[in-house]
């Protein structure tokens, strides 16, 4: 399948999963996240604001936790430039300000500009990616963009409801493979699971 092939059918999958599983999944996509990821030593966070209308993982166990728990990283949330096509990331914390912009995307109204090589990881929001580590996303190459910016050892790490395709997604030299995928069943490397548990989502 192309990858807007792929990219119509899991946006139809993912309006087809009720509220209340995308919120238990996201549960235990958190979970996996602080069990799995090294955090020590990370100062600078990247995390996505879920879109609800579009179904997305909640994020907020995530960077709610890290509020209360690790105060000595900084949240960073995305901020789109749709005239550019570029995407910064803005520090946010619970006294932060969201506006909402276009699509309905959630981002700091206020906040300090945090540089790309700064971040130490990035959580990626996606639809569905394959075994070698490339996703499909929305197809406007905001994240692509932006990763390329990141340092070489920022810990790219992305956020699916769904394990991965056994066939490969057609991929350009835009495309930026991650270095992990968390899924509410499984934690993937490219080429191997290292961690699976529990039966597939509905």
């Amino acid at each position: 399948m192309t990858k807007s092939e792929l990219r119509k059918e899991f946006l139809e999958r993912r309006r087809g999963v009720s509220a209340g599983e995308v919120a238990e999944a996201s549960r235990r996509i958190a979970e996996r996240f602080f069990a799995n990821v090294e955090l020590d030593g990370v100062r600078f966070l990247h995390t996505f604001i879920r879109i609800p209308k579009f179904n997305e993982i909640d994020t907020s166990a995530i960077y709610m936790r890290v509020w209360r728990d690790l105060p000595e990283i900084t949240t960073v949330a995305p901020r789109v430039d749709h005239g550019t096509g570029g995407m910064d990331g803005i520090a946010f914390d619970e006294q932060t300000p969201l506006a909402e912009g276009r699509w309905g995307i959630r981002e700091p109204a206020a906040g300090a500009l945090i540089a790309p090589e700064k971040l130490d990881v990035v959580l990626v929001p996606m639809l569905i990616f394959d075994r070698a580590g490339h996703r499909v996303g929305y197809g406007k190459g905001f994240y692509d963009r932006f990763l390329k910016q990141v340092r070489p050892d920022c810990v790219k790490a992305g956020l699916c409801l769904w394990g991965p395709l056994d066939e490969p997604i057609e991929t350009s030299e835009m495309d930026v493979a991650l270095d992990l995928f968390i899924t509410p069943n499984e934690i993937y490397r490219p080429g191997h699971t290292i961690d699976a548990s529990g039966g597939p989502p509905n």
